[in-house]
């Protein structure tokens, strides 16, 4: 059976799915999930192997109505990923209708040659009568080439995604090595499970002021079973820093015990985590400032 490899990238509105889906599809947490909009600020790439095929899945964050530099960059990133993959899947909710943001999404997907397919996300949080009306619906954005509800929670015809996904790939050899997950660097997953526990539980405006670096990672000297992990969590107001901190420092050690779990899971081995709050006035309109948080 001739092999088949390639990539193809989850886009859509914030929190319409392609995190979690992402996840599921790769088998292995990759990128971090949260109820707050415009978690992912990468492309993530997470790769499914089958002993025909090789799925490279790229993770977007969702396109927006931007309001600040970095809500440019983050929509220049889903624009110039859609441009280089084989397939594109533009994942609506079944329990949102069917919006201005889906029809602005998909109405720029329509002007691409690329394969698109529509994947109605979050199937197992609708109903059978408004999933259906909900696959109706995607079906008037633009012509795709295949219409699929899946539940990423659930495992809901999470395969068969896969099996069409992988279809439409053009034929050619392997492009990661066997066993592979992600090609993400570990200091770059490390930032974001930090990040991702400091966003629960924060106001709904302090999510898109929280920015999350590792300064250093390493083994501790003279022992193998122990890695040190220092990071800094920026905020852009001194109000922000109290928040993150909490009272008597307390919030702040809950997101180390949280954040460290996952790192230590991430691993494989024991981590001393060491968190600091900074604050980088204004950091997400000053280009010097993006470009030293990675953006």
């Amino acid at each position: 059976m001739e092999h088949r490899s390639g990539f193809v990238c989850f886009v859509g509105r914030p929190n319409a799915g392609k995190t979690t889906l992402t996840n599921s599809l790769v088998g292995r947490k990759i990128g971090i999930t949260s109820t707050k909009p415009q978690t992912t600020r990468h492309a993530i790439r997470g790769i499914v192997h089958r002993p025909d095929a090789q799925l490279v899945l790229v993770d977007t964050p969702g396109l927006h109505k931007p309001k600040s530099l970095l809500g440019r960059r983050l929509n220049d990133i889903v624009r110039a990923t859609w441009a280089q993959v084989d397939v594109v899947g533009l994942c609506v909710p079944a329990d949102q209708p069917v919006g201005p943001g889906d029809r602005y999404i998909a109405a720029e997907l329509a002007r691409l040659r690329t394969p698109l397919v529509a994947v109605v996300t979050k199937s197992d949080l609708a109903q059978r009568d408004t999933l259906a009306e909900q696959l109706l619906a995607v079906s008037r954005l633009t012509d795709f080439a295949e219409i699929i509800p899946v539940s990423a929670v659930s495992g809901e015809q999470v395969d068969v995604l896969t099996d069409l996904l992988m279809q439409r790939l053009p034929p050619g050899p392997p492009l990661y090595p066997d066993g592979e997950l992600t090609d993400e660097p570990e200091q770059v997953l490390v930032a974001e499970l930090i990040r991702e526990a400091a966003l629960e539980g924060v106001r709904d405006e302090l999510p898109h002021s929280l920015a999350v670096t590792v300064e250093e990672m390493a083994a501790r000297e003279g022992r193998d079973d122990l890695v040190d992990v220092y990071a800094l969590v920026f905020v852009e107001r001194p109000s922000q820093k109290g928040i993150v901190l909490g009272k008597n420092g307390a919030r702040i050690k809950a997101v180390g015990t949280t954040a460290r779990q996952q790192i230590e899971a991430l691993l494989g081995t024991r981590v001393y985590l060491d968190l600091h709050v900074k604050v980088l006035p204004g950091w997400q309109n000053d280009p010097k400032k993006l470009g030293r948080l990675g953006f």
